[in-house]
């Protein structure tokens, strides 16, 4: 029997859709209708998501993106339920003065008990914010990177500047936006394997770059 994750997708308001689309693009194929389509034959992992906002309300991510329904408020979730992975994203909504404590409190809740924490781009803010990322090393968007630094700078986190994505325990962190379906394709590759991971990049034709093959880095003048 396959075993099922429970993930838990970490919207808000103006976030950046590809931030969570793009790695549940990849971890999608770990679901039983890839079975049914003849995508896979077996699966050892099943991954459950369930996409969470501050409240029921359709709301709009990305500037051009379309109106994002969630399953449910992170409010909701109750003393007790706990979720297999944490993934979030980033995007504009991702500064202090606009994340809303519902979300970290979420975190901070689900942190101890939950298997993997995922983020994507600025994402790794809101890590930082509800203070996941203390005595860790990460990385965030590289546009944004000594922004984001500056602001944690009271904090121990060590950020790492030239990374696609870090891995430090069972905290995931990748740099901006493209970054996730790399870290996404390294995290699959690890919960299933190369040769399940092979499979699936080569449906949605994904050509992955490794973890420390970051242009950026040099681009924005951190290295």
């Amino acid at each position: 029997m396959p075993v099922t994750l429970k993930l838990a997708v970490c919207l808000f308001t103006h976030v950046t859709n590809l931030d969570y689309g793009g790695p549940l693009e990849l971890l999608g194929f770990l679901r039983p209708e890839a079975v049914a389509a003849g995508y896979a034959t077996e699966l050892d992992y099943i991954i459950e998501p369930t996409y969470l906002h501050y409240d029921l309300t359709p709301f709009r991510g990305s500037m051009v993106g379309p109106l994002i329904v969630p399953d449910r408020a992170y409010d909701d979730v109750k003393e007790g339920e706990q979720f297999d992975i944490l993934l979030v994203p980033g995007g504009h909504g991702a500064l202090p003065e606009l994340v809303q404590p519902s979300i970290l409190n979420f975190l901070k809740r689900q942190a101890p008990g939950t298997k993997y924490v995922l983020s994507v781009c600025t994402g790794s803010w809101i890590l930082a914010q509800a203070g996941l990322l203390d005595g860790k090393r990460a990385t965030t968007n590289k546009a944004g990177f000594k922004l984001i630094q500056k602001a944690t700078e009271t904090q121990p986190i060590e950020w790492v500047a030239k990374a696609r994505w870090v891995v430090d325990g069972k905290t995931w962190t990748a740099s901006g936006v493209t970054a996730g379906i790399d870290m996404a394709n390294a995290f699959l590759t690890h919960l299933v394997g190369e040769e399940t991971a092979k499979k699936i990049r080569g449906i949605v034709e994904a050509g992955v770059r490794a973890e420390g093959d970051d242009e950026y880095a040099e681009f924005y003048g951190l290295v």
